[in-house]
């Protein structure tokens, strides 16, 4: 028979990534804000890491957590920028099919590590404003890196089963995706089989991650608020806000684009299909740009090294 049979699985050796449909000519110019943002992001959080590294008032729970989302920024964004700016200003749209499979689990794995560390960073926060005198005993080194070993470890187990789940479906010789980056369920729509139990599973996930670490955090908030409202002074309540406010920010920029990219998905069809793109690339760019901006204009510690950095420059 010269047509496929159900029984019978074929990968596409490459897949073609659009970039971002309908824009395919503007393209090439929006590449440029998005190399200056990336860029950005590679700089400010290697600086971020070697402040960290050789700052000692920075080796506290709060700031390992920070260099934990640095690091996270860093291979999140890597993992995609790099091929999406390479169809975008060379037309290199070629992604193998083992490379596809390979970008997606750093993608999801990573995202899901972000979502984990800034749930960790909402704890530290808790800790650190209603149990100030205990906050080094709490969150003391082997319990960050514990906290944050739990949470890579979550990514990687919970993310695995969707390269195994995708290779045991057939494409039927469709190999075009519609995104820049090899996203799961963008894949998952090329397949011809049964894809129930990967689109049950990538809800299953998405729900149990996000779900999870955003009641967390919003408990924690809701403690925290309890508390600082009970201060006696004004100042004293808007000192404890102020530390809050760099990790409200960061939470922002990441859970915002990312629960539009994930409801569009499955249910934002009247959404224009370059919108929805151009916020999924967005979600993959913000947050590791915006990371270091905002802690290194907030923490003084971070903002005196560069301001001293400079200065040694300019001698």
């Amino acid at each position: 028979m010269s047509s496929l049979n159900s029984t019978t699985l074929y990968h596409p050796p490459a897949f073609l990534l659009v970039g971002i449909p309908g824009l395919e000519k503007e393209q090439f110019w929006i590449a440029f804000p998005f190399g200056m943002m990336y860029a950005i992001a590679v700089l400010g959080n290697i600086t971020l890491l070697i402040f960290i590294k050789t700052e000692p008032s920075l080796h506290e729970p709060m700031y390992f957590f920070l260099a934990m989302l640095s690091f996270t920024d860093l291979v999140l964004s890597t993992s995609s920028v790099p091929k999406m700016l390479s169809v975008f200003w060379l037309g290199s749209r070629e992604i193998g099919f083992v490379s596809c499979l390979t970008q997606l689990f750093f993608i999801h794995t990573f995202s899901s590590l972000e979502s984990g560390v800034l749930m960790a960073m909402a704890l530290d926060r808790y800790v650190a404003i209603c149990y100030p005198l205990r906050h080094s005993t709490i969150l003391s080194v082997p319990v960050v890196v514990t906290l944050g070993s739990l949470v890579l470890v979550r990514g990687v187990v919970l993310v695995s089963p969707f390269c195994f789940l995708l290779h045991r479906l057939s494409f039927c010789q469709q190999n075009v995706i519609s995104h820049s980056y090899c996203e799961h369920m963008a894949v998952v729509k090329l397949a011809c089989g049964d894809t129930r139990v990967n689109v049950i599973y990538g809800l299953f996930v998405a729900f149990l991650v996000v779900g999870f670490d955003v009641i967390l955090i919003f408990v924690s908030y809701i403690t925290i608020l309890q508390v600082v409202m009970r201060l006696p002074s004004t100042e004293a309540r808007l000192k404890a806000f102020s530390t809050c406010a760099s990790h409200i920010c960061i939470m922002l920029a990441f859970y915002i684009p990312g629960l539009f990219t994930f409801l569009t998905h499955r249910f934002g069809h009247s959404i224009p299909h370059h919108v929805h793109i151009m916020v999924a690339n967005l979600y993959l760019l913000v947050p590791p740009t915006l990371n270091p901006i905002i802690y290194g204009v907030r923490t003084k510690q971070i903002r005196d090294r560069v301001v001293l950095l400079f200065q040694h420059k300019a001698t």
